[in-house]
């Protein structure tokens, strides 16, 4: 994110020009994110780089969105999906295992995420005719058990990608994983 300040008089401008690496060149971020970078409730994860990240993580699902469209399987997006982010300079895993932690106790769960971008944003992908509340619940689990603070849930089964995208949040106050006491 590039800031843009202007003095004039007493009062004070800025200007935010957000740049994404698009296809070997920065470009402007593209209008269809704007929308993602303007919510509030966004502020508690700029500090450790998520947002930047999570809008990085846009851009090349857009493009994969454009170049592939709707309807392929998942795995199809994943490796495409992947391979963008890579060549956007980001550090990414794939079909990360994810053990349950309860009271000293770590159990080999079978909970694969299917992204993980920067040690930040975990990535659920879907292609799916609608996403359910199961689905946001699963990423929110993943988010909990990792203990990371951003979550993305992608449904690339849709027209516009735009409309299979849903931004999810981990509560900071929440303690890390499930490594509860095990007392009721």
């Amino acid at each position: 994110m590039v800031f843009f300040t202007c003095s004039a008089s007493r009062k004070t401008f800025e200007t935010k020009a957000r740049l994404v690496w698009l296809g070997g060149h920065f470009d402007t971020l593209p209008s269809k994110l704007a929308a993602f970078s303007k919510n509030p409730e966004r502020e508690e994860c700029r500090g450790n780089g998520a947002e930047r990240n999570f809008l990085r993580i846009l851009a090349a699902a857009f493009k994969v969105h454009t170049v592939i469209g709707p309807s392929v399987l998942e795995s199809v997006y994943q490796t495409c999906l992947h391979h963008e982010l890579r060549k956007a300079g980001l550090r990414v895993e794939a079909q990360v295992s994810l053990p349950v932690q309860y009271g000293g106790l770590e159990m080999e769960s079978g909970y694969r995420i299917d992204l993980l971008v920067e040690e930040t944003v975990i990535v659920e992908l879907k292609c799916v005719e609608a996403l359910l509340p199961i689905h946001k619940a699963q990423i929110l689990t993943y988010l909990k058990l990792a203990n990371k603070p951003l979550g993305l849930l992608l449904n690339f089964n849709v027209v516009h990608l735009r409309e299979g995208i849903k931004r999810v949040l981990n509560n900071p106050c929440r303690p890390s994983g499930l490594a509860a006491s095990g007392s009721a």
